[in-house]
């Protein structure tokens, strides 16, 4: 069983849809093992998204990211990275389709959502990030 990482973003937050994206990842069959609200650090930003944070457009990422609390969410499944992506649909929310998350709930590139992990790789090193061992549960 996989698990990977995923963030309701502020646009999420503020749309108030947590409850409605986190039904469809329930009803997707996957497992909630770990949850947690916080206000994401200016620090944990730029580890976080250290391939983008030389890039002139990464303040406004930070702006963006540390403008509310999130939620954090870890879930378990089979294959449970790349089915997450899928339900999500593109980065680029204009470019979702319909019945996808972003599809449907998303505007733009960076208001999207939700982050998740887009690698197994990535997905066990943004659970060690953000998620202590004991934090975690499941399989």
């Amino acid at each position: 069983m996989q698990k990977t990482f995923v963030i309701f973003k502020p646009d999420c937050m503020e749309k108030r849809l947590v409850g409605t994206v986190l039904s469809r990842f329930e009803a997707a069959g996957f497992d909630v093992v770990a949850c947690k609200m916080v206000l994401l650090s200016p620090a944990i930003l730029r580890e976080h998204y250290a391939h983008v944070a030389d890039k002139p457009f990464y303040p406004e990422i930070e702006k963006f990211m540390h403008s509310r609390p999130v939620v954090m969410i870890a879930l378990q499944g089979k294959d449970i990275v790349q089915r997450v992506r899928d339900l999500l649909g593109p980065t680029d929310s204009r470019k979702a389709a319909k019945g996808t998350i972003r599809g449907d709930f998303g505007t733009e590139m960076m208001k999207n959502v939700v982050h998740a992990s887009d690698s197994v790789e990535n997905a066990n090193a943004e659970l060690a990030r953000f998620f202590k061992p004991e934090e975690l549960f499941g399989a």
